[in-house]
């Protein structure tokens, strides 16, 4: 059974197919292509063609229309392809239809992402919320996974219609969901104490969309070697370094990227990961300003945040842009009477847009290139203060004051 839950590493060519709707324009759908192939790449496929169809709504047998199905087909017929992608997520009926009309593996968004979870996940934590995540997505498309739903034979004291295959593999489901929530609950209870034991220092947590950076900020501010590479969900594994600033000390969080269409499945299952964030005192939200729709992943990790720490959220923020030496814009001709659009607005007018809008609660830096990052360490000193002040009144810091060149090892 787990061979059929858990994915393993695999380079396969692949397609993918998505729909233009009234919800959804050109621009919109490509965009969420780029991203599908991007997850593509991370799971290890070669994306060979993407296939777009404009419809009011998705064929609730097959997706897509009859006429892009046969051409999908042909497509993969002729050009040994063994895996097709479809961008949203698929009923059990469409991926039996689309299984049998295209004789080759599909898969939808939700369970590629689950896919790169399964090869990401390293410790027994990650690991067990990735596998829960799985069985989750699967009880409810058991159907698929059998083409013979013939009766057990009874016997003897047995009389009966007896019980299909399906339920009983549904059952055994059932039983492995219940034990893996049980193995977490006692995975929550030692994070609750690892958290408590703590103390009181003041947990500032990096939060953002997936592959912004959020690792290499981290590795730059605590001087540490959390994993990082230009892939999507590099880190799965929640990473807390304690971080000194001048004389004040913190608790520095590494989590896992947020992305559009988040299984539900994984945002349950990560309970533990994303206690780290409900119990921060400051969110330093990380944002990639050269990507062409970086306000839209901004208000995708403003709503996740919401659905995690709850709508009334009152904790302190720190809105980090990175990636500002891979910014780029198209400067507008003086003669062109053309509305500007996102591609001619300069990063000097970005700046003073959100400079407006966080009331200078924002810097603009580049991890890598490690540009305005003493910038970045003072607003995280004035923020992490103001909370350390209100648990500490009485104190002096818990450090004298140390010169980072003299003391180079003074994060752990």
């Amino acid at each position: 059974m787990k061979e059929n839950i858990i994915s393993k590493e695999t380079s396969e060519k692949t397609v993918l197919v998505g729909l233009i709707t009234p919800q959804q324009n050109e621009a919109k759908a490509n965009e969420y292509l780029d991203e599908l192939a991007f997850l593509a790449d991370t799971a290890g496929a070669v994306t060979e063609k993407r296939f777009l169809q404009r419809v009011d709504y998705p064929n609730p047998r097959t997706f897509v229309g009859k006429g892009k199905l046969d051409e999908i087909k042909e497509y993969v017929e002729n050009n040994d392809i063994g895996l097709v992608i479809f961008d949203d997520d698929l009923s059990t009926k469409q991926v039996a239809n689309l299984e049998r009309e295209l004789q080759v593996k599909i898969l939808d968004r939700t369970s590629l992402i689950l896919d790169i979870f399964a090869k990401r996940a390293q410790t027994a934590n990650a690991k067990t919320q990735v596998e829960l995540a799985q069985y989750q997505y699967l009880l409810p498309r058991l159907t698929r996974m059998w083409t013979h739903l013939e009766r057990q034979r009874g016997g003897i004291g047995m009389r009966g219609p007896g019980e299909t295959q399906i339920e009983t593999d549904r059952r055994i489901i059932l039983d492995k969901i219940s034990r893996l929530k049980a193995e977490l609950e006692s995975i929550d209870k030692q994070k609750s104490i690892q958290r408590k034991n703590r103390g009181k220092l003041t947990r500032v947590a990096l939060v953002g969309y997936t592959n912004v950076g959020k690792s290499t900020l981290m590795n730059l501010l605590s001087k540490s070697e959390v994993f990082a590479e230009n892939k999507l969900f590099a880190t799965l594994d929640t990473t807390v370094r304690k971080v000194i600033i001048d004389n004040l000390p913190f608790l520095l969080t590494d989590t896992v990227g947020f992305i559009r269409k988040l299984p539900t499945h994984l945002v349950n299952s990560f309970k533990s990961t994303l206690d780290e964030v409900r119990d921060a005192d400051i969110l330093v939200h990380v944002v990639d300003i050269s990507h062409p729709q970086f306000e839209e992943q901004i208000e995708i990790v403003n709503n996740t945040l919401a659905e995690i720490c709850g709508k009334d959220n009152d904790k302190k923020m720190i809105m980090v842009f990175n990636k500002i030496d891979a910014f780029t814009y198209k400067p507008k001709d003086d003669d062109d009477l053309t509305p500007s659009t996102r591609e001619n607005v300069s990063l000097d007018e970005l700046k003073t847009t959100w400079m407006a809008k966080m009331h200078d609660n924002c810097v603009f830096i580049s991890a890598k290139k490690q540009i305005n990052i003493d910038e970045l360490k003072e607003k995280l000193y004035e923020k992490a203060k103001e909370v350390h002040l209100t648990r500490f009144p009485y104190n002096d810091f818990l450090f004298q004051k140390y010169d980072d060149d003299d003391n180079p090892d003074i994060t752990e």
